[in-house]
């Protein structure tokens, strides 16, 4: 008899119906596919289909699955295959966090604190913690991915990268303002990661497994927070942080709600290693887009942002659809939008960031009228946009442990003994 991963069992606790022999073919996928490789992993790199496939792909998954039930059994599967693929089966031990939380600095609603955490012993997630200073707990949580952003040459650069940006301060600070906690993490190799690790590591497919137990790791820092509130958990992030999205979404049933930004696709899969360097979408009895993988937050509550100069340019006539009806197998067609913004593009912009907040505090019961302005639009203006001196973690005050290996394949091979 087949038996249930403990992933999958958790999924069971959200009403979702988990079949334990699912389909276990693709021969459903429409005709004229790219061919899968002989030998090795099949990976689905960058614009792997044209948008005439991706839409294919997604009509006849609705018609192999046309119900909640078997939609069930082979979104059962997904999960399975994503997490063996990307690295994480079994899941590795949980080993401690040794959280640091300092410098916290006061401004207008909201607090902002630099962070660490051991994802696994000795490779330390960075990031930044913003938290509301005029709320009362519970609090909504809510981590934050980035984008991928240009190389760091000086110091200087780091202004336009990661969660040195305006738009991840902008978002973390109005989300504190509104009541929520909020934790901005860097992709592997980016940021503070960069002394660690360098900047060439985030090219490695490892990456996609690090990046991804790293969000794992960041909601156990999260939930762990004193007045942190389990029944509200939110990701959101842009382009590969919105890949970051999708993932562990599909994962990690403690994910409440998901918003990716610019990268949900039928035919585009992502063009770094962290999100196609593993065969996550792709096996000999698995396939499934990017769109199809954002399905699996069914019935959490899902907003898709999309625009019109890159991938995501047809989300209203062929993902969305798609999602809505996912969505309707569980009786909750209301839990899914798309806000598609066709003269803008890829970026988590001012709108693109007031679509989120909108839908969020609609969903998590947050006060947005603390970011309101007279016209009832949103306004951001309450929030300090530091340089990155004063974000980062490790400095000429605060040195990265000399002990902390600096040698990535060793950080890959420490989380393959915490699976044995």
């Amino acid at each position: 008899m087949s038996r249930l991963t403990p992933a999958l069992l958790f999924f069971v606790a959200l009403g979702i119906t988990v079949t334990a022999a699912p389909p276990v073919n693709v021969e459903w996928n429409p005709p004229n596919l790219p061919p899968a490789p002989l030998e090795g992993p099949s990976l689905c790199v960058g614009a792997y289909l044209e948008p005439a496939q991706g839409q294919a792909m997604l009509n006849a998954a609705l018609a192999r699955f046309p119900d909640r039930a078997s939609w069930d059994a082979y979104a059962a599967h997904l999960r399975q295959r994503i997490q063996e693929n990307i690295g994480l089966s079994p899941w590795p031990q949980r080993t401690p966090l040794n959280a640091i939380i300092r410098s916290k600095r006061v401004y207008d609603g909201y607090t902002v604190e630099n962070v660490a955490f051991e994802s696994v012993p000795g490779y330390f997630v960075t990031g930044n913690l913003y938290r509301p200073l005029n709320a009362k707990p519970p609090f909504a949580v809510i981590l934050s991915t980035h984008g991928h952003g240009s190389r760091v040459k000086k110091p200087a650069d780091f202004e336009n990268q990661g969660r040195f940006t305006a738009s991840v301060q902008a978002r973390g600070g109005t989300f504190a303002r509104l009541g929520a906690i909020v934790l901005s993490i860097e992709m592997v190799g980016y940021g503070d990661s960069i002394a660690q690790v360098g900047e060439a590591a985030h090219k490695r497919p490892f990456t996609q497994t690090l990046q991804t137990w790293n969000a794992v790791r960041a909601l156990d820092f999260l939930l762990s927070l004193e007045g942190a509130d389990p029944t509200r958990v939110a990701v959101s992030g842009e382009s590969g942080g919105g890949t970051q999205t999708f993932l562990l979404t599909a994962l990690d049933p403690r994910v409440t709600l998901a918003a990716p930004v610019v990268m949900v696709s039928s035919y585009f899969f992502g063009g770094c290693a962290c999100e196609s360097g593993l065969p996550v979408h792709r096996s000999k009895d698995h396939f499934a887009n990017n769109a199809m993988i954002a399905a699996l937050a069914a019935p959490r509550p899902l907003l898709v942002v999309s625009d019109g100069q890159d991938w995501t340019q047809h989300v209203p006539q062929i993902e969305f659809p798609f999602l809505q009806q996912i969505y309707g197998y569980y009786g909750v067609p209301q839990n899914t939008a798309n806000i598609h913004l066709a003269a803008e593009g890829h970026d988590y912009g001012p709108s693109k960031r007031a679509a989120v907040y909108r839908f969020i505090a609609a969903h998590f019961r947050l006060d947005l009228a603390r970011t309101l302005d007279a016209a009832g639009g949103i306004d951001e203006s309450h929030i300090t946009i530091e340089h990155h001196g004063p974000l980062h973690v490790f400095n000429e005050k605060f040195s990265l442990p000399p002990d902390a290996p600096q040698d990535i394949a060793m950080i890959e091979r420490t989380l393959q003994q915490l699976q044995r």
